[in-house]
């Protein structure tokens, strides 16, 4: 009896038995095919040290997707999506990725980094408090999980009580990353998640105003970098807030 095998693909990774142990796909891919064209995800896959390192110095970031790329693929449902992700600082190049990445900074102050030291650790001892009379934790429910969503929370500067909601809304968006046309069924629910995300960053952006947080969002309202006038970053992010147009909006953002 012969058997079908089946083709090296990254979208492997969504059977539950190949992510609990993902090793030996990736093994498999380094040892016979490490510039890989992964026929199901319509891209390039490069799984060794060295050849990463050059694909991320010599070529351009912007592989994700565009809306156009979508059209043309008959997955225009998911342009809200697409128009989202083409403004990740992870999918810019320079000068906008070094603009972007500036601003950034400017909310990691070395004061900043260690006061959220000391409150990752009350967070932490607060997650534990919580089970210590059962003797026992699900540390990966009760710790591991929450502690990162409720320091990134504190990092944004928004509620940390919206944690949960975060989370929620992150693993849904990056489902999506590199599996576009491979999870139709979960479209409709990533839709919404993308929807319900850029409404509530919206508001917390109009919000920085009237109560600005100390966290990310407050400093890419009112940074300053290489001498630019506060008012070309804290302008722009202002147009975008009274016209409602944070991420989503037709143009892109010039920082």
């Amino acid at each position: 009896m012969t058997t079908t095998r089946k083709p090296l693909s990254l979208f492997h990774l969504l059977d539950p038995e190949v992510l609990a142990d993902p090793y030996p796909l990736y093994a498999q891919l380094r040892a016979e095919s490490p510039v890989h064209w992964d026929p199901y995800l319509h891209t390039w896959v490069v799984t060794r040290y060295a050849d990463v390192a050059e694909v991320l110095t010599r070529f351009r970031a912007d592989r994700t997707p565009t809306p156009e790329k979508l059209v043309e693929l008959g997955m225009q449902q998911l342009t809200p999506l697409a128009q989202v992700m083409v403004r990740q600082m992870l999918f810019l190049d320079p000068p906008q990725h070094s603009r972007v990445r500036a601003l950034a900074a400017a909310a990691f102050t070395p004061r900043r980094i260690e006061r959220l030291r000391e409150h990752v650790q009350d967070i932490t001892n607060t997650l534990v408090d919580a089970v210590a009379a059962r003797g026992q934790m699900d540390v990966m429910q009760e710790l591991a999980g929450p502690l990162p969503a409720i320091v990134t929370a504190e990092l944004l500067g928004v509620p940390t009580a919206d944690h949960e909601q975060l989370k929620d809304w992150s693993q849904d968006f990056a489902e999506m990353l590199g599996n576009f046309q491979h999870n139709p069924g979960r479209v409709e629910k990533v839709l919404r998640s993308v929807e319900g995300m850029t409404s509530y960053f919206r508001d917390a952006l109009t919000r920085q105003s009237t109560a600005p947080t100390e966290g990310l969002l407050n400093a890419l309202a009112n940074a300053e970098v290489d001498g630019r006038p506060a008012d070309r970053g804290r302008g722009d992010c202002q147009r975008r807030r009274d016209h409602g147009g944070w991420p989503g909006d037709d143009d892109k953002p010039d920082w």
